[in-house]
C-alpha cells in the first residue's frame, strides 16, 4: 500500500520572498528574525525556502506569518494573495510577545 503524496502550496516560496522584499529585509535579517523557531535558520535556508527547494517547519511558517502580520492560511492557500500592507515594526514586536490573539488563546 503506497502513501499518497501530499500537496504542496505552489506559491509559498513566492509569498515568502515577497514578504522579505516588502519588509526590506536581507536574507541574513530574515534568518535572524526566524531563529527563535527552535530550528537552525541560516541565510541559505531562506533562499531555499523562497525557491521552493525546502519547506518551512510549522513553527517557522507561523513565525513568517506573525512577522508579516497575516494569518498562516494566507501563506499556504494558493488562492489567497498577501495583503497590500504588511506588518509594522510595532506589530512585529507584538508578535514576539505573543500578541493579543495568542494571549487570549493561551487562557482557554
Amino acid at each position: 500500500m503506497g502513501r499518497a503524496r501530499r500537496q504542496h502550496p505552489k506559491r509559498l516560496g513566492e509569498k515568502l520572498r515577497e514578504i522579505r522584499g516588502r519588509l526590506e529585509l536581507s536574507q541574513e535579517q530574515m534568518a535572524e528574525r526566524l531563529k527563535d523557531t527552535k530550528s537552525s535558520v541560516r541565510p541559505g535556508h531562506i533562499s531555499e525556502l523562497e525557491r521552493g527547494l525546502r519547506e518551512p517547519t510549522l513553527p517557522m511558517l507561523l513565525r513568517y506569518a506573525r512577522i508579516a502580520g497575516v494569518y498562516v492560511d494566507v501563506l499556504i492557500d494558493d488562492d489567497l494573495d498577501l495583503p497590500k500592507q504588511l506588518s509594522s515594526k510595532k506589530r512585529f514586536k507584538q508578535s514576539l510577545s505573543g500578541g493579543q490573539l495568542w494571549k487570549k488563546a493561551k487562557r482557554k
